[in-house]
């Protein structure tokens, strides 16, 4: 769409090596056990790579949590307006409005 190109830096595919992911060792290890083996074990490594990837627990909350700062900006900007315009926090609907009834309860 015209613009500015970034050269796309795709991995060299040597770098992930199954020995470098503990858990991955584990899984190939008892597939070892049982006479199998798993040729697409290595396209799972960069998932266990906390360096350049952070934890699962990490990346989680990452995307749980990453417009919550945002979001709570709009909401506090959103009371501001409210309570600088006087606008009622719930709009009353036609049939629902308060006659007067202090604590005495309703009739």
């Amino acid at each position: 769409m015209g613009g500015h190109h970034h050269d796309l830096k795709v991995p060299d595919w040597k770098i992930y090596k199954v020995e470098d992911a503990p858990r991955l060792m584990e899984v190939k290890q008892a597939l070892a056990r049982q006479g199998l083996k798993d040729p697409w074990l290595r396209n799972e490594v960069w998932r266990h790579d906390t360096k350049q990837f952070g934890t699962k627990g990490r990346r989680l909350a990452t995307c749980f949590f990453r417009g919550f700062p945002l979001g709570l900006a709009a909401f506090l900007v959103t009371i501001g307006i409210e309570q600088a315009l006087n606008i009622p926090w719930q709009a009353s609907r036609p049939g629902h409005e308060h006659h007067g009834h202090g604590d005495t309860g309703h009739h």
